[in-house]
């Protein structure tokens, strides 16, 4: 049941975005069809995102006043309570940051399959009626990439911008002073470093097609958190 509404809610709407794209680009290029339909999908989520970057900014703001009632109630659950008070009050929701974390995994493995199935010609019959089926997909990018099989330069780009994009977002994450400020900076450096080895290795192992999705959303995900952060 919940595989049959994965596939018609995710799987198979992506699949045929996907070749759409790729019938309507000039030379049918696959890779710039994994761009078009990586940014139709941020452009969807920038709402959320956009809510998500915010909560972060404020959520950073307000750690010396959380820090001060953690000082101040030792008890867990009196802590607790006198916090979810304080979020209230505030209007805040400290879970909304991951938000969109959770809302794009489903979505980064709808689009893992979509790009192991499109390389297939038997998985054109996922097509709509209205989408023109082009009998087989010639999966490369600008003619130089064979997006179907991993590729060490995509892995390696995606994993330099997934290293700016952590680099600009965990610059500011530590507040307050002493020791529990010098472990959220161990912390935010480890993931700076951590997150892009990450990202490489999983690229690694897959088609190239995901890195350079990974490449486009993280680009995508960059300019968005700064246009936020320069407007808030």
């Amino acid at each position: 049941m919940i595989g049959e509404i994965f596939n018609q809610v995710l799987y198979r709407p992506l699949f045929n975005i996907l070749v759409f794209f790729y019938n309507i680009i000039p030379g049918h290029d696959f890779g710039l069809a994994i761009i078009l339909i990586t940014l139709l999908i941020r452009v969807v989520l920038f709402p959320l995102s956009k809510k998500g970057i915010k909560s972060r900014k404020k959520m950073e703001e307000i750690q010396p006043k959380i820090k001060e009632i953690q000082k101040k109630y030792k008890d867990k659950e009196e802590q607790a309570k006198h916090l979810m008070a304080f979020y209230k009050e505030n209007k805040i929701n400290p879970a909304s940051g991951c938000l969109p974390l959770l809302v794009q995994l489903p979505i980064l493995i709808a689009l893992y399959r979509v790009f192991i199935d499109a390389i297939n010609p038997e998985r054109l019959n996922l097509l709509y009626s209205f989408i023109n089926n082009p009998g087989a997909l010639n999966v490369s990018f600008l003619g130089l990439v064979d997006l179907s099989i991993p590729s060490v330069f995509l892995a390696v780009l995606a994993g330099i911008f997934q290293f700016i994009q952590s680099k600009i977002m965990f610059k500011d994450t530590a507040t307050g002073a002493g020791k529990q400020a010098g472990i959220q900076k161990t912390m935010s450096r480890q993931m700076i470093y951590f997150m892009p080895l990450i990202t490489v290795f999983i690229s690694l192992k897959f088609p190239a097609g995901l890195p350079l999705y990974w490449t486009v959303s993280t680009l995508f995900g960059i300019g968005e958190y700064l246009l936020v952060m320069k407007k808030s």
